[in-house]
């Protein structure tokens, strides 16, 4: 495992969880290699998906930029090592489009 600790920047997640997500985190790392974002955020996803049911997304990167809506308590965004780490369930839009 690695050494350093998650910084949680912003979440809604149930604390439980919120140390799912960086543990998970902290796994991928020690997996692959810091280069390879999808493989790390396809590893949290898939964790995830398997724990909590599917619809889970993730990203992963450095720098990024990002407008989503995600379902309540799903959220998190941190940062470990030099990477930052957005994971959430995604939600419909409840607004009807216009036509």
């Amino acid at each position: 495992m690695l050494e350093g600790k998650a910084t949680v920047e912003d979440t809604d997640m149930p604390a439980k969880m919120q140390l799912q997500a960086t543990s998970a985190a902290s796994r991928a790392l020690d997996r692959f290699d810091v280069l390879d974002c999808r493989s790390i955020a396809a590893h949290i996803k898939k964790e995830f998906d398997s724990i909590h049911g599917p619809g889970w997304q993730c990203v992963v990167g450095c720098s990024f930029g990002c407008y989503f809506t995600h379902s309540k308590g799903s959220f998190i965004y941190f940062k470990l090592e030099s990477l930052r780490f957005l994971v959430f369930k995604g939600a419909a839009d409840e607004q009807p489009r216009p036509c």
